[in-house]
Parts: structure tokens; sequence; C-alpha cells
């Protein structure tokens, strides 16, 4: 079945890891911050402060382009 296919597939496994890394960043930063920061702000500062670390932590020696 092409739903359960999708679900098996290792590339919607890292994106629900990384899904699940940007919404405890999201919370992280809302506390800090005394509010909700939304999503789209959480998601723009995951990306450019801790994107790259996660990759190279969750994959060693993959090159990221």
């Amino acid at each position: 079945e092409p739903a359960e296919l999708v679900r098996e597939s290792l590339l919607y496994k890292e994106f629900l890891a990384e899904r699940e890394e940007i919404l405890r960043h999201k919370w992280i930063e809302s506390e800090k911050a005394g509010h909700d920061i939304g999503f789209e702000k959480a998601l723009l500062d995951w990306i450019v402060k801790h994107r790259s670390s996660w990759r190279a932590q969750r994959h060693p020696g993959h090159v990221n382009n």
C-alpha cells in the first residue's frame, strides 16, 4: 500500500525526526521569550543555528551540500 510505503521510507522518518527537533526548539525558545514564537520563526531559527550540526550528529561522515 502506498501510504505504508511512505511511512516506512527513510526520507519520511528523517522528516519526522527533524520536525520533532524543530518543535522542541520552538518550545524552548517560546519559554525563553515568555510567549509562543510560532512554528515558522522556530523553523527558520533552528535551520540557521542547529540544522547542520544536528544532521552531522545523525549522519557522521556524510557531507551536506
